[in-house]
Order: structure tokens, then C-alpha cells, then sequence
């Protein structure tokens, strides 16, 4: 990767960490009982690198304590759940909203901006799911760290490493804002799966035929045997991207000296931007580069997106920022300070625990809401209202969808999760960048309109049942009043033979069926003489009319 200066700061310790959302299709099995996703993972354990991790439960040690403390109650028992309890039939404790499960065959990611760059090899230390219960999302984590970067190069992984795919692709076939070379590793280097962003025809020819982007190969091959919902390859448990391409990141940079970061060094790394452009890789200070955007749009930075508690020379991690904007949160800092840079019990710790579960927290309730939205118009996609059996598939999808989002809103949707200023502050920088409470309230809105017309078509169909009942009772009454007045022995066939006793009985059962239904079906058009009838402005030739109107066609 290309090096804009020779004095260019060096990142001492780099770790990203990347979040990709994804919505998880729905799975029966014969029966019609739902299936838990992480089930058909567990079932293709004994041919798959995913096993559920155990090791942060078992092994709840002082740096898990100081991770429980820094939430609420509440969060703590989406998070933790409500106790340790035994472990459920299929491997995993019952208690817990949030099940993990982990790969360990990826140890490290070889990438390179450009074929012809000296490749960057990047150590693997995570590779997880987060699956949630009674909510069809997954989040995929993946966190990978460097020593002794070139800012540039640290900034250009942040912008390009989390793509799914590429965006475009230049004169030369160079795929556009992603990695040109991207390998994962084992451990004894050998390669597990390569990126295909430059084969350009394949790209093209899946959105030609599906409509739906082509998840790149390396990143495909992470999630098997997840796939995805329009690839071609088999497999019971299917995703589907419900947020941009690129995924939201962490990242945590450790330099000797942050205060000779440019303030457009600070807005490339809280925006990830990339690098600056090669044109300006000659000049030196800050007013010879131009800034990444406009000056009216970077005027509020540091307001929006700076938090500055800890820029200061003093403290035990002096000068320390943090940068969030929803999409990322970012903190540079001091390499020289012990607490910056302890992985125990420092700032690398509560970055890779505290602040990446409010991390989590945020953009798990923004792809839980997306979800309930895409199963609204999947649900109205379906609808046939001309097809009973689609009116009421469309009832059950919208019902299911209604008690889910109660669900999601009763167990997993909050705004505060931490009392600590810190944590709080940053949880809700996070949250405001995403927009999530509009989000929610437009979901909201969307869920309540369609059960009130779900409401008000059951109170339509009750009314119209109840008129065409009325009508039948009406015009039954003749029968039933003109039949009493005779006492029923206008035919005296009591003292008949049984034959023609039962020939009578079955005559009488036929024609009055006949007349009821006749009469069913002619309910609306009696209803509306019923109430020309009882209308004492109408005419009696209207009312008249009214009566003929019943048997016109087209009335």
C-alpha cells in the first residue's frame, strides 16, 4: 500500500472490528414448527468450522465483571440473561436471548489495496454469529489487528476491508472502494478462500438474473453454510442483506503522538474516508491538504462527531478521542499510555466488551426493525384479494408480525443502557446517527395501520354477515308467521305412509334450502330495499324500483 509521507504518523496498534447485520430467512420443518437458526447451524457442526462459544460463560473472569457492571439491568439480562442455567438439549443455555457461535480455522487475513501493493497480513482474532431469539437477525463479527501501521494504510483497511461486494469497477478491472487482494489464512498459511471482486461478469450476471447483489467469495465462504437467499448453492439457512454493502466498524488506534493528527486526519478516520488522495501525498501541514468535504458540511465536526472527555493532556489515557458516526465508532489515542493500551483492563479492553456491545445493541435494534419492515411488504407482495387463501396467509403474516414486534419491544428495545457517562454518551451517538427512534416509531406506525385494517376489515365482515343475516331472518319471518297462522296442517300428511312422509320431508328440506340461499345471495340487493323501504322521504314508485332492482342485473 502506498505511503503518502516518510514522516507519516505510524498506528503502533490497530484493531477493527467489523459488524455485519444480516436478516435471516425463516425455516420449518415438516411439520410447520419453526426452526431455530442456530439449531441447523449446530446440525451441520460435524462438517462446518462454527461452534457455539461457551468460553466468556464458563470462564467468567474480573474483565466479564467489569463488562456486567457497566449495563443496566435490563440490558444485562438481554445480554447475559437471567442466570447461569444447565445447558438445553441441543448444546446451549436456555437462559440466554443472545447465542454465539465462533469459527477458529481463520487466524489471519493477507489484503492489499492494489495487486501490485506489498500485501498487509492482519492477525484474525475473531470470526463470530450473534443469533437472538425470537428475532430472524444475525450479526456477524469479525475483529482483526496490525502493529506499526502507516496511518494511511490503517485508514485505507477501515475504508475498503468491510465491503461485501464491490461497488463499480475502474478502466483496468481495479474493483472500486474494496480490497483487490484479500485472502483469509490458516494456521500454517495456507489459503481457505480468496476474493473474486474483479471478476466483473459474474457480478453483473447474478444482478442480471436475481436482481440482488453477488456476495463477494471470501466473505461468502465465511458465512457457510449460511448462504445467500438468490445463490444458486444449497443450504437450509439463508440470509439476506437488509443494510448497505458496507459493513459498520470499530477501530482502535494507538499512536505515539495523536496530537499530530490534523483535524482532517480526525474527520477521514470518524467518517472513514480512506486516505487522502494521492495528489496531495507531497504536501506537507495541514492547510496545504484540502479537506475530505465541504467546509459548511465539516463545520459542526467535532460537535457531531468528537467525543473529547479525554482529550487532554492529563488522566491515565491522555489524550484520547473518540469518533462516532453511527456507521463507526472509533478511538485514537496515546501508545505511550499504559491504560490505552492494556488489554486487560484498559482502553483495548473496554473497546473490545463494553463499547462494542453498545455497539452491538444499536445496530441490532436498527436491523431487527428493517427486518419487521421487509416481512410488511413481503407480506403485501403475496396478497391476492381475490384469494381467500392469500387474504388469510396475509392475515397470519401480519398477526405474526404485530405479536413479534410487542416481543422485540417488551425485550430488547431501550434508550438508555448504561449509567456510565461514557458508555452512555457514546450509546446514544450511536443511536442518533442511525436514526433508530424514527425508525422505530415509523415501524411502529406502519404495524398499528396494518392491524387496524386487519380490524376494520374482521368488523366489515362481521356487519356484512350480520345484514345478510337480518335479511334471511326477515324474510324467513313470512314462512315461519304465514305457516303458524295455518298450524302447520295446510297438508295433513301425518297419518301418510313413511315413504311419502320422507319424500314430503326431503321436498320441503331442498326447497327451503334453496330459498335461504336464494335469499343469501341476494342479502345485499334485499338490504338496500330494506332500507328504501323504511325510508319515509322515498316515493312509493322508488320503493318499488328499490324492490325491482333486486333481480336487474348490475344493481
Amino acid at each position: 500500500m502506498t505511503v503518502r509521507q516518510a514522516e507519516e504518523p505510524v498506528v503502533r496498534h490497530f484493531n477493527q472490528i467489523l459488524l455485519w447485520p444480516l436478516r435471516l430467512l425463516p425455516v420449518a420443518d415438516a411439520s410447520g414448527v419453526q426452526q431455530r437458526p442456530w439449531w441447523l447451524l449446530q446440525e451441520a457442526g460435524a462438517r462446518r468450522a462454527w461452534r457455539e462459544s461457551e468460553r466468556e460463560r464458563d470462564h467468567f473472569n474480573e474483565r466479564h465483571y467489569h463488562e456486567f457492571v457497566t449495563f443496566l439491568p435490563y440490558v444485562q439480562r438481554f445480554l447475559y440473561g437471567d442466570g447461569v442455567s444447565a445447558k438445553s438439549a441441543e448444546g446451549g443455555y436456555e437462559d440466554s436471548p443472545m447465542r454465539i457461535f465462533e469459527r477458529r480455522d481463520i487466524v489471519r487475513a493477507r489484503v492489499a489495496v492494489r495487486e501490485t501493493d506489498d500485501p498487509v497480513t492482519l492477525d484474525v482474532t475473531q470470526v463470530r454469529l450473534h443469533f437472538f431469539f425470537d428475532v430472524d437477525v444475525v450479526l456477524l463479527k469479525v475483529a482483526v489487528r496490525a502493529e506499526n501501521l502507516p496511518l494511511s494504510v490503517a485508514q485505507e483497511l477501515m475504508y475498503r476491508f468491510g465491503r461485501a461486494y464491490p461497488s463499480g469497477w475502474e478502466e483496468d478491472g481495479r474493483p472500486l472502494h474494496s480490497l483487490a487482494v484479500f485472502d483469509w489464512l490458516a494456521a500454517d498459511g495456507s489459503v481457505l478462500a480468496s476474493t473474486d471482486v474483479r471478476d466483473r461478469e459474474a457480478f453483473l450476471a447474478h444482478v442480471r438474473r436475481h436482481r440482488a447483489p453477488r456476495i463477494a467469495a471470501h466473505w461468502a465462504f465465511l458465512l457457510e453454510p449460511l448462504v445467500s437467499d438468490r445463490s444458486e448453492d444449497e443450504g437450509a439457512l439463508r440470509y439476506r442483506q437488509i443494510e448497505y454493502y458496507r459493513m459498520p466498524l470499530m477501530a482502535y488506534l494507538a499512536l505515539d503522538d495523536p496530537t499530530v493528527l490534523t483535524r482532517n486526519d480526525f474527520i477521514r478516520l470518524g467518517l472513514v474516508t480512506g486516505a487522502r488522495p494521492e495528489v496531495a501525498e507531497l504536501a506537507t501541514g495541514d492547510s496545504c491538504e484540502p479537506p475530505p468535504f465541504a467546509e459548511t458540511h465539516l463545520a459542526d465536526f467535532e460537535e457531531r462527531f468528537c467525543y473529547d472527555r479525554f482529550w487532554s493532556g492529563s488522566g491515565a489515557a491522555p489524550h484520547t478521542r473518540y469518533l462516532c458516526s453511527g456507521h463507526s465508532l472509533v478511538v485514537v489515542g496515546d501508545a505511550r499510555s499504559a491504560y490505552f493500551t492494556s488489554r486487560d483492563f484498559g482502553v483495548p479492553a473496554q473497546f473490545g466488551h463494553q463499547h462494542f456491545l453498545l455497539f452491538l445493541i444499536a445496530h441490532f435494534q436498527k436491523a431487527a426493525l428493517l427486518m419487521f419492515s421487509d416481512r410488511l411488504v413481503e407480506a403485501l407482495k403475496r396478497l391476492n384479494v381475490s384469494d381467500p387463501v392469500s387474504v388469510r396467509s396475509f392475515k397470519r403474516a401480519i398477526r405474526g408480525s404485530f405479536e413479534g414486534f410487542l416481543r422485540f419491544t417488551h425485550r430488547y428495545w431501550f434508550h438508555e443502557i448504561a449509567e456510565q457517562a461514557q458508555a452512555r454518551t457514546l450509546f446514544r451517538m450511536t443511536a442518533s446517527h442511525l436514526e433508530i427512534d424514527p425508525l422505530y416509531a415509523e415501524v411502529k406506525d406502519r404495524i398499528a395501520d396494518m392491524d387496524d385494517y386487519l380490524a376494520a376489515d374482521s368488523l366489515r365482515r362481521q356487519a356484512n354477515t350480520v345484514v345478510r343475516l337480518t335479511v334471511v331472518t326477515v324474510f324467513g319471518l313470512i314462512g315461519s308467521i304465514t305457516t303458524g297462522f295455518l298450524g302447520m296442517n295446510l297438508l295433513a300428511e301425518a297419518d301418510a305412509p313413511l315413504r311419502q312422509r320422507l319424500t314430503m320431508f326431503v321436498l320441503v328440506a331442498v326447497a327451503t334450502s334453496a330459498l335461504t340461499l336464494y335469499t343469501m345471495s341476494k342479502s345485499k340487493r334485499l338490504s338496500d330495499f330494506l332500507d328504501a323501504l323504511s325510508d319515509e322521504r322515498l316515493t312509493v314508485w322508488t320503493k318499488v324500483k328499490a324492490f325491482a332492482g333486486v333481480w336487474q342485473r348490475g344493481a
